[in-house]
């Protein structure tokens, strides 16, 4: 995002990042944490992990509401530390926690998801297995409105590939030589299957969170005051597809 905004192909200025880990949690989280850093982007930390550890109930008293009290709690401790910025929009992208309703109603939030609309929902490891469960064509990614409902919210432009034909058949005659709870259980996201259909993905997750940002800077899309996505007339956003789009920049970068 920041390198297309230098590049001058997105007008738009990243005015914070927020992590909801902290340095010394996981040696992935502490290269993107020092790169925000070398940006000179403002960076706000707050470990979900440190702050759940402190107001989780003991094991004997299972918390039985969704979302946990804890989430709402930690969700108004991170708005109180954000209170500073003033963001037109907020993407959610790597972020594993549902947002609950407050944090949905203060800011416009956009989340990416490893799936088309109508997709299986949850992370990005439960979609895959889930499409290889029910022997699905194709699949995708889509940028929709956070709401409190998981990987509900109205979608705002998404991207669709198939994983049936070439490469992916001879990785799917693998997949029916074993129970796939067996396949799960030895080879886990090892699976040749499993690492193909995240590697389509992964390749064109940020160019549709490129694509669908600059779509906003330049007027195509909004969010109104009462949380409708609308085309530059106003109009309901029902098909914004940019599969076209998005097939063209991974072209040879995908092999």
């Amino acid at each position: 995002m920041q390198d297309s905004i230098e590049s001058g192909e997105l007008e738009a200025k990243i005015a914070f990042v927020f992590c909801s880990r902290e340095y010394g949690e996981t040696e992935a989280t502490d290269i993107f944490l020092k790169m925000v850093e070398d940006y000179q982007i403002p960076l706000v930390t707050f470990s979900y992990q440190k702050f759940k550890s402190r107001v989780k109930p003991p094991e004997s008293e299972p918390e039985v509401t969704f979302p946990p009290a804890w989430r709402l709690d930690y969700d108004r401790e991170v708005m109180a530390r954000l209170e500073r910025f003033h963001p037109n929009l907020c993407v959610l992208a790597g972020y594993m926690l549902i947002v609950g309703p407050e944090m949905c109603q203060k800011y416009d939030m956009l989340n990416l998801h490893p799936a088309t609309p109508g997709g299986p929902a949850g992370t990005w490891q439960e979609v895959i297995w889930k499409l290889i469960e029910s022997n699905a064509e194709q699949t995708g990614a889509m940028m929709h409105l956070a709401t409190p409902e998981l990987d509900k919210g109205p979608v705002v432009a998404y991207c669709t590939f198939p994983i049936k034909g070439q490469p992916f058949d001879k990785h799917w005659k693998e997949i029916t030589k074993n129970p796939l709870d067996q396949i799960k259980k030895e080879q886990g996201e090892d699976n040749s299957l499993f690492k193909l259909i995240r590697q389509h993905g992964v390749a064109r997750e940020l160019p549709l969170v490129v694509s669908t940002i600059k779509a906003f800077s330049e007027g195509k899309v909004r969010i109104t005051a009462d949380k409708k996505v609308v085309d530059a007339e106003g109009k309901p956003i029902i098909d914004y597809n940019l599969t076209d789009e998005i097939d063209e920049q991974v072209t040879g970068v995908i092999l």
